[in-house]
């Protein structure tokens, strides 16, 4: 089994898309302002935002993505203007990650945690 899409709310598609786009997608379904389809740069996974009337409430989706060069990736999108909701930090799950928001407000998580994100110290046998 392989994990196809995550699809992610969003009142504002074109505005969503700009961001994700930013953080390094590619745009490879195009039915805005309804729908858009993006593919991560590394590997097949991709990211769907979908246009919501209602508003959004509650915690929704967290959205991890894994970056190797993380802290070159955060330093270019402060550069950019994004702004962060924490910094970079250690973590003591041995990740290191820095937590922002799309223009939707659903939670992104920019991480690293190399042979940890498989293959923590507490890994069940």
């Amino acid at each position: 089994m392989q994990l196809n899409q995550v699809t992610v709310p969003a009142h504002d598609v074109a505005a969503s898309v700009a961001f994700y786009r930013l953080l390094g997608l590619r745009l490879i379904v195009d039915s805005i302002p309804r729908y858009a389809r993006l593919q991560c740069p590394d590997g097949e996974a991709t990211l769907s935002v979908h246009l919501v009337d209602a508003p959004i409430s509650g915690e929704g989706p967290i959205i991890y993505f894994e970056c190797a060069d993380l802290d070159a990736q955060v330093a270019r999108l402060q550069a950019a203007g994004i702004v962060f909701d924490s910094p970079l930090q250690d973590q003591p799950w041995l990740w290191r990650e820095a937590r922002l928001r799309d223009p939707a407000g659903n939670v992104v998580i920019l991480y690293w945690a190399g042979h940890n994100r498989l293959d923590p110290p507490w890994r069940v046998a």
